[in-house]
């Protein structure tokens, strides 16, 4: 029984949520092997190579994932699948994009959003936005799994000592191409990676409030920006800072809230972080019940006093 672990990197290093992954593989049993499919990418295989609990990287080197297109990366998986029990990916943009091409092409049922392994064929997952968790075990020969990442600690960056294989490179599927990307710049850390995350809610009225008042919280903290949904949806800030059901899960060790009143949408995508500071004028909003510190106040006033507080 051998788990391969479909890496997300940037063709030079490994991006965090694949050492998340590798946990969750190594709890499936067997070997783990990692795919670095990309172009130039063998520092990012190396990186992988020194995952701990990885037993071997498979390099596939191509033109053809130089923008890590589904089609081709999905290829590339199932040129090789059929020697491995377990495919995982992060449940991130990237994994949803091609998990489920696998799963079909494989005929087999994708077991999403896995949050625990309890054994090689049985997986716990969170449903009904995370209100109770599924017991699901699968007979299927292959199974297709993505992992999301907070359920798991990451695996040690360093230690382990992989040796890198090349592989046969799928060819161009030829069904999509890159045209050019549009990449926000950010000096943050990543939302679903940072250690603290402060966000902000509806109740902060404009774009430019949600600026004023939550960007120099960030700053003092070090922390990530993110939103409700009713934020995002009113403008206030742009989509890939939402945190919720439809937005990003994260699990900092820290999160504010300021002004968001903690609909079930929003609580799927923050309440496993270890800390939750909670800031609402409405002393019955939801997001106290699952706050560990709750103030009621207007936020116009204890954000701007918080901070100079620091």
């Amino acid at each position: 029984m051998t788990t391969l672990v479909i890496a997300e990197h940037d063709n030079a290093s490994i991006k965090s949520a694949t050492l998340n992954t590798v946990t969750a593989a190594v709890a499936c049993g067997g070997d783990v092997h990692v795919l670095v499919a990309g172009h130039n990418a063998q520092a990012a295989a190396e990186a992988a190579s020194k995952v701990a609990g990885v037993a071997k990287v498979l390099l596939a080197d191509s033109e053809a994932f130089g923008h890590s297109l589904a089609e081709n990366v999905a290829a590339q998986v199932l040129a090789i699948a059929g020697d491995y029990s377990h495919i995982l990916f992060p449940a991130t943009a990237s994994g949803k994009n091609v998990a489920p091409r696998v799963a079909a092409k494989l005929d087999v049922a994708q077991i999403s959003d896995i949050i625990k392994v309890d054994s090689p064929d049985t997986f716990e997952r969170p449903i009904y936005a995370g209100n109770a968790i599924a017991t699901v075990q699968s007979a299927d020969k292959v199974k297709v799994i993505t992992v999301r990442t907070t359920g798991f600690d990451a695996a040690a960056a360093t230690g382990g000592s992989a040796s890198v294989e090349s592989v046969a490179a799928a060819a161009d599927a030829g069904k999509s191409s890159f045209v050019k990307a549009e990449l926000a710049k950010n000096d943050r850390p990543e939302l679903t990676a940072a250690k603290i995350v402060v966000s902000g809610g509806r109740a902060l009225g404009s774009a430019e409030k949600f600026q004023e008042v939550m960007t120099p919280l960030a700053d003092k903290l070090g922390a990530a920006i993110g939103a409700s949904r009713a934020a995002v949806d009113a403008g206030y800030a742009p989509n890939d800072l939402q945190v919720g059901q439809t937005g990003k899960i994260v699990a900092p060790q820290l999160y504010v809230a300021a002004g968001i009143s903690g609909a079930i949408q929003h609580l799927a995508g923050m309440k496993d972080s270890k800390v939750i500071v909670a800031i609402n004028k409405d002393e019955e909003a939801p997001i106290f019940s699952v706050a560990d510190y709750g103030l009621v106040a207007d936020l116009f006033t204890a954000v701007p006093e918080l901070e100079k507080a620091l």
